[in-house]
């Protein structure tokens, strides 16, 4: 009966665990997006455009993309304006103010605030940023927006480009959008680095930026990686990937690559608001800079990473230990990855060096990875050196070279001189000196070879 116990909890625990495996990972909650319009109310928005007015036209096409959004799913609006509270003359660099506050449901009150807003001073870029990492809520799960309005340089000394490249690391918002308005080759200078830039240059391209930055906060955006091999088919597979944040340096998703079975990749979900850098992480890295992504579409990007292996084998027993191996790309000193003999390590196509940590260390240079093909590293049997002695003392292992030079491998323990130690076959000198003679005139020293396979036993000195 006890017995029929624990099979009937194994089965329930496997039946468990199939069904825990087998089920889809749940569906991710929708961000939230809050998107904060920072709009300039300076002295110059009151400049004539075509037939109107800088601030009337903005006033207008604002209120209308207020509007039109106020039915959106997980969409919250906020409105700062700078430079409408003080006149010029007073040039005031904290004129700048969170007119609405986040919140749902709040179109008409920022409809309302856009009506009322009177161009007067200054244009206090920087420190507008600055107080617009205040206005949005900390709150997970969120997409933080800023798109700025403006027809003017910073005009109070500051920094935006810093301004807005340090909120960005600190994930206070995404990279902002810009509209320049009637803006001259020095505005759009300026202005490229303090996030992703628009030129509206007439009232026509002003509306249809507008609206293209809106459809592309929102939209939904996807992408593929394709693995493709030496012939550009894309068959690798099953490789880490990473979408690195190349503002703030930080890993924004992180995908083990997968085809099915009919030779296509996945579709991923992507925020197109960030600038990636994609790292395949093959041995060694490929890294793709600044990923062109268009937002709201499909985008598919190809890296060439044709990949072979290198088969470790194993043919010592297990008296002569495990080996370790280095692998370097050919020529260059920096480490790669590491691996332990029995072992098969998958690489990118092409040439390796190899060091593997036997006594002594033991180099495979130019050694060639395929694409589709397995490498077979071998090294010489090893022999077993037995050292019988139980002295204390100290000593030396040399290689001898074939013009007789010697070359240092191995310090014996000083506690206890008795070792089991695997060489590679060659010619050896033991140097030592008991721990109880007095002086350096009775260091001795004893010729050996090993042979692959076999044990050379040693007796010290004085036994």
């Amino acid at each position: 009966m006890q017995n029929f116990f624990r099979l009937f909890v194994f089965l329930f625990f496997l039946s468990f665990a199939a069904q825990a495996q087998n089920k889809p990972a749940p569906t991710p909650k929708p961000k939230k997006t809050r998107i904060l319009f920072l709009l300039d109310g300076s002295g110059s928005m009151n400049a004539k455009w075509e037939n109107s007015v800088r601030m009337t036209v903005a006033k207008q096409l604002l209120t209308k993309m207020v509007d039109s959004l106020k039915t959106h799913k997980n969409l919250e609006m906020a409105l700062r304006v700078y430079g409408h509270q003080f006149p010029n003359k007073e040039n005031n660099c904290t004129d700048s103010k969170l007119e609405v506050a986040f919140a749902p449901g709040n179109s008409d009150q920022i409809k309302k605030r856009i009506k009322a807003i009177t161009p007067k001073g200054n244009t206090p870029i920087t420190y507008s940023l600055e107080q617009s990492a205040k206005d949005f809520p900390a709150e997970p799960n969120t997409r933080n927006v800023i798109i700025i309005i403006t027809d003017g340089l910073e005009s109070c000394k500051g920094d935006p480009c810093k301004a807005s490249l340090a909120l960005q690391k600190k994930r206070i918002f995404l990279r902002p959008f810009v509209i320049g308005i009637g803006a001259t080759e020095e505005f759009q200078k300026q202005f490229e680095c303090v996030g992703q830039y628009y030129n509206a240059a007439d009232i026509k391209t002003f509306e249809n930026v507008l609206d293209d930055v809106v459809t592309t906060a929102l939209s939904s955006t996807t992408v593929s990686v394709e693995l493709k091999d030496e012939q550009g088919k894309p068959v690798e597979t099953n490789v880490n990937m990473t979408f690195i944040n190349n503002i703030t340096g930080e890993p924004e998703y992180n995908y083990v690559h997968y085809l099915d079975a009919n030779g296509k990749t996945d579709i991923l979900d992507i925020d197109a608001l960030l600038n990636y850098d994609l790292v395949i992480n093959t041995i060694p890295q490929i890294v793709e800079k600044n990923l062109k992504i268009k937002a709201g579409k499909h985008n598919v990007f190809s890296v060439t990473a044709p990949q072979g292996y290198l088969n470790f084998r194993q043919e010592a027993p297990p008296a002569y230990g495990t080996v370790t191996a280095i692998i370097r790309k050919n020529g260059s000193p920096q480490t790669l990855a590491w691996t332990t003999y029995g072992t098969t390590q998958k690489l990118l196509a092409g040439k390796y060096d190899i060091e593997l940590l036997t006594l002594p260390r033991y180099y495979l240079n130019d050694v060639v990875v395929k694409q589709g093909e397995t490498k077979i590293v071998s090294y010489p049997m090893p022999g077993l050196l037995n050292v019988t002695s139980e002295l204390q003392g100290y000593g030396s292992i040399y290689t001898i070279d074939s013009e007789g030079g010697q070359k240092w491998i191995y310090n014996l323990p000083e506690s206890n001189s008795k070792i089991n130690l695997p060489l590679l076959p060659g010619k050896y000198r033991l140097v030592y000196r008991a721990k109880s003679a007095r002086a350096s005139k009775f260091t001795e020293t004893k010729n050996f070879t090993i042979t692959s396979g076999k044990t050379t036993t040693l007796k010290l000195f004085g036994q």
